[in-house]
């Protein structure tokens, strides 16, 4: 019964990542598309992901042995179960450590002081600009950005990077990557992730141009925009961060739209489909212990 279960969760889990198709078009460029957007990729994202983890939690906390509505369980469908959720603990603590390890070697970089902004100075003539840590992020600078940018320019690029931090980008995707590493095997997988890493930072644009001209913003971008790093990008939240070969055009488009509604508002009646991956945990009290 427990690999039935088991099958199931992976046959919703499929059927719904199938689902998905690239929303990318100009008439998403308005704050409200993006929010729909953002909202759609995140639900198709996490959804099929949690269903199938919660299901495992649910057979590991059920056992190999007993009934379950009248149906016995065996030792296969345990198995799977705990070799999954084995995998998915130690990826968390594999990212875990890696983003740790970057971070300490971050913190080793001298420290600069831009009005009140302080943060660290990369030494390399690449111009880069990043948060990268978890909950309390660091902000990293290289000198080649320090050169390539005006005052104005800098300003522009630190206040996208403050937009991440208020958002604690470098967390929730920290989370996000342990859920795509975990079920990575899924269809659409990394299309899915690719679009929230685009919309990340076009949520980021957008509430840096509240708070200072988009043109300049623009400017910052496409001076940057051929900055790479080997920062993991699970911590990290890169200003020229370009998933995808037309993101730099719609990032530009977005900052130069004249709308300046605020993206990305939540829309909880939809997350409250998320609940649906809980649904596992209503056949435990349907599982007894003892065989009949």
């Amino acid at each position: 019964m427990h690999l039935m279960m088991i099958l199931m969760a992976l046959g919703i889990a499929w059927f719904l990542r199938l689902g998905w198709s690239n929303p990318v078009t100009e008439t998403d460029w308005a704050g409200s598309c993006m929010s729909k957007r953002w909202n759609r990729a995140l639900l198709l994202f996490l959804l099929p992901s949690l269903l199938l983890i919660v299901t495992g939690l649910a057979v590991l906390c059920m056992g190999p042995q007993g009934q379950m509505v009248g149906l016995s369980v065996g030792w296969c469908g345990y198995w799977l179960a705990l070799a999954f959720c084995g995998f998915a603990g130690v990826r968390c603590f594999q990212l875990g450590w890696q983003g740790w390890h970057s971070l300490q070697q971050v913190r080793t970089y001298p420290l600069f002081t831009l009005g009140e902004q302080a943060g660290r100075v990369l030494d390399t003539p690449m111009p880069f600009a990043a948060l990268v840590g978890f909950w309390q992020p660091e902000l990293v600078i290289s000198q080649g950005l320090l050169k390539a940018l005006t005052p104005t320019h800098l300003e522009a690029v630190i206040i996208h990077e403050k937009a991440h931090y208020y958002y604690r980008d470098t967390f929730w995707f920290f989370c996000l990557g342990w859920v795509r590493s975990c079920t990575a095997w899924l269809p659409n997988t990394e299309a899915i992730w690719q679009e929230l890493l685009g919309l990340r930072e076009l949520r980021a644009d957008r509430w840096a141009a509240q708070q200072v001209d988009p043109l300049v913003l623009a400017e910052s971008l496409l001076i940057v925009v051929s900055a790479t790093s080997s920062m993991p990008t699970t911590i990290c939240a890169a200003f020229s961060e370009l998933t995808q070969r037309n993101r730099l055009e719609e990032r530009i488009e977005v900052l130069l739209t004249e709308s300046s509604s605020v993206p990305h508002q939540l829309d909880w009646w939809d997350w409250a489909w998320l609940l649906l991956a809980l649904l596992p945990l209503a056949a435990i009290p349907f599982h007894f212990g003892q065989s009949v």
